[in-house]
C-alpha cells in the first residue's frame, strides 16, 4: 500500500467533495506539465500521449506552445480527439436533490490544435470516436513505440504475525498447564 497512516487517508477523503467541476480544459498546461516530468528522463523513446474531448479553453500555456518545448527536449506527442461528432448527451446541471440535467451539447475538438501539435513533435493525430477505435488507436500506439526499460522492484516487509503467535503459544501452554493442574483426571 501506499501508506498504512489510516488518520492521513480519513481527513483527505474528508475534504473530498463531489459534484460537477467547472467546465474547461487545459490542454496546454497539461501538456506543458507532462513535458516538464521527461525532460531529464533518460529513455530512448519518450512520448506523451494528448487525449482530450475539447478545445484549449483554460490554463496560461498554448498548446502549440508546450508542443514546441516538447519537441526541443526530444518528446514525441500523438494526441487523440475523443468524441462523437455532432452533438452529446452531457450534465450541464445539478439538481438540489444531487441528480444531474442533461441536455445535448455540441462536440467540440480543436483537431486542427491537435494535428498542429503531433505535427511538431513528430506525432500523430488520431480521432476516436468510440471505445474500440481508442483501443485499436492505442495498440497502435504501442506498436510505432517500443522501449525496453529496467525496473527495479522494492519491497519492505512488516511482519506482524508475532503478537498472535505469541498469545497462541501462551494459550497453549495455559492448556497443558491446566490439563496437568485443575483439569487433571485421575484413573
Amino acid at each position: 500500500p501506499l501508506t498504512t497512516d489510516h488518520d492521513v487517508l480519513k481527513n483527505l477523503f474528508a475534504q473530498v467533495r463531489s459534484g460537477l467541476i467547472e467546465g474547461g480544459t487545459a490542454v496546454g498546461m497539461g501538456l506543458a506539465t507532462a513535458v516538464n516530468r521527461l525532460r531529464e528522463s533518460e529513455a530512448k523513446s519518450r512520448v506523451i500521449i494528448l487525449l482530450t474531448d475539447g478545445v484549449n479553453n483554460a490554463g496560461n500555456v498554448q498548446p502549440v506552445d508546450a508542443a514546441q518545448i516538447a519537441a526541443q527536449f526530444g518528446i514525441r506527442v500523438y494526441t487523440i480527439g475523443v468524441g462523437t461528432r455532432g452533438k452529446a448527451l452531457s450534465p450541464v446541471a445539478r439538481y438540489p436533490n444531487g441528480k444531474y440535467r442533461y441536455d445535448h451539447v455540441d462536440v467540440e475538438i480543436d483537431e486542427e490544435m491537435l494535428q498542429e501539435v503531433a505535427a511538431r513533435t513528430d506525432g500523430r493525430y488520431f480521432r476516436a470516436t468510440d471505445e474500440a477505435k481508442l483501443r485499436a488507436i492505442y495498440a497502435e500506439i504501442d506498436q510505432l513505440e517500443k522501449t525496453r526499460i529496467k525496473v527495479t522492484e522494492h519491497s519492505r516487509r512488516n511482519e506482524e504475525y508475532f503478537p498472535l503467535a505469541f498469545a497462541g503459544s501462551g494459550l497453549l501452554l495455559l492448556g497443558l498447564l491446566l490439563d496437568r493442574s485443575l483439569f487433571r483426571t485421575t484413573p
